[in-house]
């Protein structure tokens, strides 16, 4: 189990893009670029409205609280919860938590909104000494809320995704391009070219026989 230090810390929210697609994180996090599209802008504007870190209000025995700022040492991630739920049992059992992250659009047909919900859920579970079983995404264009249970299988998902963003960022890498469907949408496209990535085995060798005919006539 690792135990990263603050200077070693990622942006959580980068987890979601490394699901979706390794070389986007990489363009974003490893290389500091970034493009905006219509749907990232609309992203936008639906996390400023919930981003209120003064915001709580009670009903009942459920407090709210918005932008929580999250840690963890074992992710090596931190970031901010749109919005968490905070159950107080009048019964005396342990108090409960429901963390409610905001997207734009609706469900997707990856896991890329899980990941990031539930690596919310292990680092508040962390400074918290707590358990948390589920969590809700709300998605704006079908105004409903989307439950998340965070299995086992979700948290190895997380812990792996986070240990491969740790790798590539250590290292500088950035994944070659992989051209598929869902680079039609990605506001990187631009700056990604994959159309360009088939070509990059045959340009390596190039610029590697050009290196070796320059060492050659040294």
């Amino acid at each position: 189990m690792f135990n990263y230090e603050e200077e070693d810390l990622l942006p959580l929210s980068g987890i979601q893009h490394f699901a979706y697609c390794p070389r986007q994180w990489a363009l974003i996090h490893v290389e500091g670029q970034w493009l905006e599209n219509a749907s990232t802008a609309q992203g936008r504007i639906v996390h400023h409205r919930v981003d209120d870190p003064y915001f709580t209000e009670t009903r009942g025995s459920v407090k709210t609280e918005r932008a929580i700022p999250l840690i963890s040492r074992q992710l090596g991630l931190f970031g901010v919860a749109d919005l968490l739920e905070i159950h107080e049992r009048e019964d005396g059992n342990k108090t409960t938590y429901s963390l409610v992250e905001y997207k734009r659009g609706k469900p997707k047909p990856d896991d890329r909104d899980e990941v990031q919900l539930c690596a919310q859920a292990i680092c508040l579970e962390e400074m918290r000494n707590t358990d948390i079983e589920d969590g809700y995404i709300f998605y704006d264009m079908i105004k409903n809320r989307h439950r998340v249970d965070f299995s086992v299988i979700l948290r190895e998902r997380v812990r792996e995704l986070a240990l491969a963003m740790h790798s590539y960022y250590e290292q500088a890498l950035t994944p070659v391009a992989v051209k598929s469907r869902k680079c039609k949408n990605c506001s990187m496209a631009n700056i990604c070219l994959p159309k360009l990535g088939k070509l990059g085995s045959k340009a390596d060798s190039y610029i590697a026989g050009l290196i070796r005919d320059i060492e050659t006539n040294i």
